[in-house]
């Protein structure tokens, strides 16, 4: 044999090995296999990548995790500490405001400011007024006792105006009286002219009079006074003492 055809049979021989080889190859799917094996690897990579979850979606997961487990993560530790503070709020008792001390006294010259005051309307009628000036509440009891001048005799009460309930001062509140000082007519007799005036207070059971008496000024040309001398109860307000 030449050496020519020698060699050409050396080429078809390396060249059906290479085939035999390149058929096994793909036969055990080594090649192709490794290729999807290639490909497959990217979803990992873009499960690491994935979008960034919403604001709804954020707040959602921070309301689950506070509610189902307080304190857990620094999270749960900043919640779980105001929820804390918060009971601990609830639970601090509110202070009141200070009250009247003490419990309530009988309104007498001593605890109360008494001032007398003409009116015009109605006419022949005096205002008195009496304002605690205690730290206890008071109770004004029935209605003032007055002497004008020397009088010896009571001016009756009107009977028609006593009120429903006691009168109660609060300190610093007032309670009122009106007093029918004479007849609008002249009718009335045994007139006479007072320079000063005496306010008496009554105490719970309505006979006489209990503490200080109080001395308020009258005008200084003094008040004219009859026989239709006569006093309302004490009142709450002026206009209940001032319709009589």
């Amino acid at each position: 044999m030449s050496r020519t055809s020698r060699t050409r049979l050396v080429v078809a021989a390396a060249t059906t090995v290479l085939a035999a080889l390149s058929l096994s190859a793909c036969s055990d799917g080594t090649g192709t296999q490794d290729e999807g094996r290639a490909t497959g690897t990217s979803p990992s990579t873009t499960g690491s990548h994935s979008p960034a979850p919403s604001a709804a979606t954020d707040q959602s997961s921070l309301t689950d995790s506070t509610g189902s487990s307080a304190g857990t993560g620094s999270s749960g530790n900043g919640t779980g500490s105001t929820g804390g503070a918060a009971t601990s709020a609830k639970r601090t008792p509110v202070s009141k405001a200070p009250s009247s001390s003490g419990r309530p006294v009988t309104c007498e010259g001593s605890t109360v400011r008494t001032v007398a005051a003409p009116l015009t309307r109605p006419v022949n009628h005096m205002l008195l007024t009496v304002t605690n000036t205690g730290s206890k509440s008071c109770y004004l009891y029935g209605y003032p006792v007055v002497r004008f001048g020397e009088a010896q005799a009571v001016p009756p009460v009107i009977e028609a105006s006593q009120p429903q309930a006691v009168v109660t001062l609060a300190p610093g509140e007032s309670g009122y009286a009106s007093v029918n000082l004479a007849a609008t007519d002249g009718s009335s007799a045994n007139g006479y002219t007072a320079k000063t005036l005496t306010v008496y207070f009554q105490g719970r059971s309505g006979n006489g009079t209990v503490g200080k008496s109080a001395h308020p000024s009258l005008p200084a040309q003094g008040t004219y006074v009859d026989d239709a001398l006569k006093v309302t109860y004490w009142q709450q307000s002026m206009d209940d003492a001032v319709t009589w």
